[in-house]
C-alpha cells in the first residue's frame, strides 16, 4: 500500500499569517537576505492581501507583524506600513487572477544573474523542482513603486511563474504558500549552481535534458511534498513561539 503522509503529521496548522511568516524566514535562510529587502503577497478569498510590513527584516517577523492590505495597497489591518515596492505585486495580482502568492527579493545568486541580463542554465533536478517558466524582465524604465512603471514590468513578464529583474532582484509567483517556497528554493540553487559551473570553465555541466526538463518545467510547484513542510518545521523547532498551539 503506498504512504501518503497526511498535513497533520508533517506540519501543525497554521494561519495564513503563520504561513507568510514561516515562507518569508524560510527564504531568509535560503539566501534572500537583503536587510530589509522583499514583499510577498498572499491573496486572501475576501480579495485582500496579507503582506511583511516595511522595515522588519524577514527573520525577524511573527504574525503579529503581518498586514492586510486592499488591492490599492492601502492597509487595511496592522499598524506597520506596506513596502515600497507593493505597487508590482498589485498590478500582477490585478492582471493574472491564476497567483495567489507573489513574492520579490534580491537572493545572492539569483541577483547576479539578474544584474548580468541573463538566464542561468538548469542543471539538476534540484535546480528544476517547483516548475515553471523563468523569463528575464528589463523593467527599469523607472521605480516598480510607479504604478506604471510595475504595469510594464508585469506585461513583460507574461504569463511566467519566475523572473530575474535586470539591475534588481527575483520575482516569484505561485498558487500557494507550499510552492512558492519550492519555486524559490530551486531558482536560488539553481542560480548558484550555474554561477559555479560557469566558474569552472567553458564546456563545464550539461543542463538537464530532456524529457525531464519538460516534466518540471510543467509542475505546479505542488508536487513535492514535504520540502515546504521540512524547512518550516525546521523554523518551528528553532522558535516554537512562532504559531498558536
Amino acid at each position: 500500500m503506498e504512504f501518503i503522509p497526511t498535513q497533520e503529521k508533517l506540519i501543525p496548522d497554521l494561519s495564513p499569517r503563520e504561513e507568510v511568516v514561516l515562507l518569508a524566514r524560510t527564504l531568509w535562510r535560503e539566501g534572500y537576505d537583503d536587510h530589509v529587502a522583499g514583499h510577498i503577497t498572499y491573496r486572501q478569498p475576501d480579495g485582500t492581501f496579507l503582506c511583511n510590513p516595511w522595515f522588519l527584516l524577514w527573520s525577524e517577523l511573527r504574525a503579529e507583524h503581518i498586514i492586510r492590505i486592499d488591492g490599492d495597497g492601502n492597509v487595511l489591518e496592522g499598524d506597520w506600513p506596506a513596502p515600497l515596492g507593493i505597487p508590482l505585486h498589485l498590478q500582477l495580482h490585478k492582471m493574472r487572477e491564476d497567483v495567489t502568492v507573489a513574492m520579490h527579493n534580491h537572493p545572492r545568486y539569483g541577483t547576479i544573474w539578474a544584474d548580468a541580463g541573463r538566464i542561468p542554465g538548469c542543471f539538476d533536478q534540484s535546480s528544476a523542482l517547483g516548475g515553471g517558466e523563468l523569463v528575464l524582465v528589463d523593467e527599469y524604465d523607472g521605480p516598480v513603486n510607479d504604478r506604471g512603471s510595475a504595469a510594464r514590468a508585469v506585461k513583460a513578464m507574461g504569463s511566467a511563474e519566475m523572473a530575474l529583474l535586470v539591475n534588481h532582484g527575483v520575482f516569484i509567483t505561485a498558487g500557494s504558500i507550499r510552492a512558492a517556497h519550492q519555486r524559490a528554493v530551486a531558482l536560488e540553487y539553481r542560480s548558484c549552481r550555474a554561477w559555479q559551473l560557469e566558474a569552472l570553465g567553458q564546456g563545464s555541466g550539461r543542463e538537464l535534458p530532456e524529457p525531464a526538463r519538460s516534466f518540471f518545467r510543467g509542475s505546479d510547484g505542488e508536487g513535492f511534498i514535504g520540502f515546504w513542510e521540512a524547512m518550516a518545521r525546521q523554523e518551528l523547532r528553532r522558535d516554537p513561539t512562532l504559531i498558536s498551539i
